[in-house]
């Protein structure tokens, strides 16, 4: 049976290249390829945000992706699609870190 859980892929890059020029064009190259795969229930990118800085807040990242999926079958199809290979071997060069965190939101 179909796994109907909504699935959460968010993933937070430390870039090599920290730059606001580099930040730009990850969040740019996110939106190329990234955003329309099947199953995709919202897509956002962007930027660490200075004024949050609690002592709770990661700040181990310059750009983050979230992307929320209609079921696991969506999001495991999107890990395979090249339009997702691309977008990876196109920007990995300037990726220091990536943290990968996959969750089960939804109902």
């Amino acid at each position: 049976m179909e796994n109907l859980k909504q699935i959460a892929h968010n993933v937070y890059f430390t870039l090599k290249d920290k730059s606001p020029e580099a930040q730009e064009k990850l969040i740019a190259a996110c939106k190329k390829y990234l955003t329309g795969h099947p199953g995709t229930l919202y897509f956002g990118a962007g930027i660490l945000t200075d004024e949050l800085n609690r002592p709770v807040n990661d700040r181990e990242f310059q750009v983050a992706l979230h992307v929320i999926f209609d079921c696991l079958e969506s999001q495991n199809a999107y890990q395979v699609a090249e339009r997702h290979l691309q977008f990876i071997e196109e920007n990995k060069e300037n990726w220091e870190k990536v943290r990968v965190f996959d969750s089960t939101v939804g109902s």
